[in-house]
């Protein structure tokens, strides 16, 4: 049971406090969770304050000075720069993190990975998901997700570093069977965000673009005996809220931060507020400029011929973002339901700071939820990116090059959805293509193998998708693998592609040849419509390769 001797309990009519005030409540070695998707959902504000406060002279001394902090976060919460958790990223003031996603927060990877702290990476589905057993006082989470990737604890058990002993988590059998042990933790602080806070602390967020695992953290957090602590725009009077738009009740909700700046409280990191994320209004769909024909798009559209009619999709960030756009261009958005993993369902996700959200969703739920769904098998086929891949068929996108990326959801997307398409360059760095007459010609090759014969680490597992029997393609702006019991086998090559020169002699080591190997989709190599709706609307699946 949650001891609430803890800390002391606000009564209503006393929350509301400025952030400097907030952050005092936090103390030397505990445990802070952050909600957050990239700048949707981050209270940019309360990190700002905490940073502040370490910083100031005045504090060093005093014993409420926080410092040697254990962050606790699921998606990843920062621009790539110097916003989000990268703020709280100095040394002294955490000792430990914990994140789903690290690809956004430089200053935090270079703390990882220099040793400076305790570092770990488990996937964000588990860790929204862990959020909910911590609140019900369980040990922890049980499921599939990771076995087989650098989280199994026969690989790397999710460290990072030297420095990170904690075991997080457990291999352990139910039934002959294998699953994974995330084992739970108290957590002390939380910062989240709403819209409109009311006199009483209940909370919504009408303004923002995802709901993510606020809710969750906040109950965790309150049920751990912790303070809650909740940025918001705006006040409104006691029991003025409608019931069913409060998405944090004021009985978890221990302070109320008003954030008057609104550069600290923008809806993403891209966008201070839009109507059509929040799903205030439905927007009227914009025809873009057609995009060139470039080296991302070539990959996209190869892609986007493994679609069916009345998919439901999943699509990263990278190169799958650009599939989203190709559907527009062809004119098949509406034969399929796009998802992103932080919850929104339906309408055209967003890319670049914005993603995860989405324009004209036709749901948002909360991300713990969403990852129910993906983990079940609820996806027909995911979209993913992709940084080294191996002879077997493992992919790494997490940790490569000294560059800590972080899983994200990949893992449990990809372990988890029947038809996985990974799609990216087939070599890395400065790579320079041009389509001539429908043949694709490489002006100047990129120095950076990306088909290695052991990824630096595993973040799906090839061996392991042969057992589930999963349908399994690579696709590169000159050529398609798939996966077969045996190996990579090569299946396409685009049109004026030399074999051995621009595929086998770059690649450390050589892909099964398919007997039947043929040239990819002259569409795809045209400056015109593919016109595959047609296709999809007569159940044509020949266009897709081998994927059943």
């Amino acid at each position: 049971m949650r001891n609430a001797n803890l800390k002391y309990r606000t009564t209503p009519g006393n929350k509301l406090i400025t952030a400097v005030e907030a952050v005092r409540h936090i103390k030397q070695d505990s445990t802070l969770a952050t909600g957050g998707f990239i700048g949707s959902g981050f209270a940019e504000g309360l990190a700002i304050a905490l940073k502040d406060r370490f910083l100031d002279e005045d504090s060093l001394s005093s014993v409420c000075t926080p410092g040697d902090l254990t962050l606790v976060y699921a998606g990843g919460q920062g621009d790539g720069c110097e916003r989000g958790l990268n703020h709280l990223s100095l040394p002294g003031l955490l000792k430990c993190v914990i994140g789903g996603h690290w690809g956004l927060v430089p200053k935090l990877q270079q703390l990882a990975l220099t040793n400076q702290i305790e570092a770990y990476n488990l996937p964000q589905g588990v860790m929204s998901q862990l959020f909910r057993d911590i609140a019900a006082q369980r040990p922890g989470l049980i499921t599939k997700v990771g076995l087989g990737t650098f989280v199994d604890p026969r690989q790397a058990g999710a460290q990072i570093n030297e420095r990170s002993k904690r075991e997080l988590v457990k291999l352990i059998k139910i039934d002959d069977e294998d699953f994974l042990f995330y084992k739970s933790f108290p957590i002390d602080t939380c910062f989240l965000r709403g819209t409109t806070a009311d006199e009483r602390g209940n909370i919504t967020m009408e303004k923002e673009a995802l709901t993510l695992d606020s809710l969750a953290i906040a109950m965790a957090t309150h049920n751990s005996g912790g303070v809650v602590i909740v940025q918001v725009e705006r006040i409104a009077k006691a029991g003025s809220l409608h019931s069913r738009h409060v998405q944090i009740p004021g009985i978890l909700v221990d302070y109320v931060v008003l954030e008057s700046n609104t550069s600290y409280h923008m809806q993403t990191f891209s966008e201070a507020y839009s109507a059509v994320f929040s799903g205030e209004i439905l927007g009227p769909v914009v025809k873009e400029k057609k995009s060139p024909l470039d080296l991302r798009k070539i990959i996209a559209r190869r892609a986007t011929l493994a679609l069916r009619a009345h998919d439901i999709v999943n699509l990263g960030v990278g190169i799958p973002e650009v599939i989203a756009k190709v559907a527009e261009e062809e004119n098949i958005s509406d034969l399929m339901t796009l998802t992103a993993e932080p919850g929104v369902i339906g309408g055209i996700p967003a890319g670049g700071l914005n993603f995860g959200a989405s324009t004209n969703a036709e749901a948002i739920i909360d991300q713990p939820y969403q990852f129910d769904f993906y983990d079940g098998g609820g996806l027909d086929i995911a979209f993913l990116g992709l940084a080294q891949v191996d002879q077997v068929g493992n992919v790494n996108v997490s940790l490569f090059n000294s560059h800590l990326a972080g899983a994200g959801g990949f893992i449990s997307i990809s372990q988890n959805t029947q038809r996985v398409v990974f799609v990216g360059t087939f070599s890395a760095g400065s790579i320079k293509t041009q389509v001539v007459s429908g043949q694709l010609i490489i002006k100047s090759e990129a120095h950076i193998t990306k088909f290695v014969q052991k990824v630096q680490q595993i973040t799906f597992n090839g061996v392991d998708a042969v057992r589930r029997n999963q349908a399994v393609l690579y696709i590169t702006e000159r050529c398609v693998f798939h996966m077969t019991t045996l190996g990579l086998e090569l299946i396409e090559i685009a049109p004026g592609i030399d074999m051995d020169k621009d595929i086998l002699e770059l690649m450390e080591f050589r892909p099964i040849i398919s007997p039947h190997i043929k040239l990819m989709d002259s569409r795809i190599f045209i400056e015109k419509d593919m016109l595959i709706r047609r296709d999809l609307l007569s159940a044509r699946q020949d266009v897709c390769g081998v994927m059943p």
